[in-house]
């Protein structure tokens, strides 16, 4: 008899256990399908200045290194890139908080600060910290304190999320080697209303003397930025070789 009991158990479970295994929880409690982003492509032949890495379509460039920070401070980059107008452009106003993204030798970091002053500050951030000692010796001797150091990674520009009116890259986004990653953390760190701004040399202009690989097309960069809760503002054409391309996080809704 117990035996006879024991295969009875045995076969009611077998009926049982698959029911309870293809049980789903409520539609509530089920994770929402994650985005997915989007993929970089390698490539054996490349670009001699690229690093054969591809996103969107495109080769991402090499990185400048901090041997040639006195190509960042060349006297004729004044009248090449008309740095004034880039920063008449971006309407700077006294108290704001700008990142300068790929800070470099501090070209932009200086002016920027000047701007923002009395009450602003400028987040100068690079991922090579011989650039950042650079800075850092240039603000004791010009007694500037209103500019924070960060040392960025690859991935992450280690901006505060929330906290910046503005952040500005010259000339650096197309060498980045996370592209994605690097936007979508830029994007969290910008406050309602905050605007993200490219300035990349023009490479629908063939008589830009730059690297290919180190131009893009406005055109490329309003794609790369589609994929995020970003809005396209506007595309000044008022510098001699660069684009300045202008985003901006939606402010926040008011309650009704």
């Amino acid at each position: 008899m117990p035996i006879v009991a024991a295969i009875l158990a045995l076969v009611a479970l077998a009926f049982v256990a698959p029911a309870r295994a293809t049980q789903r929880p409520p539609a509530a409690a089920q994770s929402p399908p994650a985005r997915s982003a989007p993929r970089y492509e390698y490539r054996r032949d490349h670009d001699p200045d690229g690093i054969g890495k591809f996103y969107m379509g495109r080769e991402i460039a090499q990185v400048m290194g901090h041997e040639a920070a006195e190509w960042l401070d060349r006297p004729e980059r004044e009248q090449e890139e008309q740095p004034a107008k880039l920063l008449d452009a971006l309407k700077l106003k006294p108290g704001m908080v700008v990142a300068d993204i790929g800070a470099g030798s501090g070209f932009f970091t200086f002016r920027l600060a000047d701007r923002v002053r009395p009450g602003g500050k400028v987040l100068a951030v690079d991922i090579q910290p011989e650039m950042l000692a650079l800075i850092r010796d240039r603000m004791k001797e010009r007694g500037v304190t209103n500019v924070d150091l960060i040392q960025g990674k690859i991935t992450d520009p280690r901006l505060p999320a929330g906290a910046v009116d503005l952040i500005l890259l010259v000339d650096v986004y197309h060498e980045f080697d996370h592209p994605y990653e690097m936007s979508v953390a830029m994007a969290r760190a910008l406050k309602p209303g905050g605007r993200l701004v490219f300035v990349e040399y023009r490479l629908e202009d063939p008589n830009v003397p730059i690297k290919l690989v180190h131009k893009m097309t406005e055109q490329q960069v309003r794609r790369e930025m589609s994929i995020l809760p970003l809005r396209w503002v506007q595309t000044l054409e008022v510098l001699p070789r660069q684009h300045i391309i202008i985003f901006e996080r939606p402010p926040a809704r008011r309650a009704q």
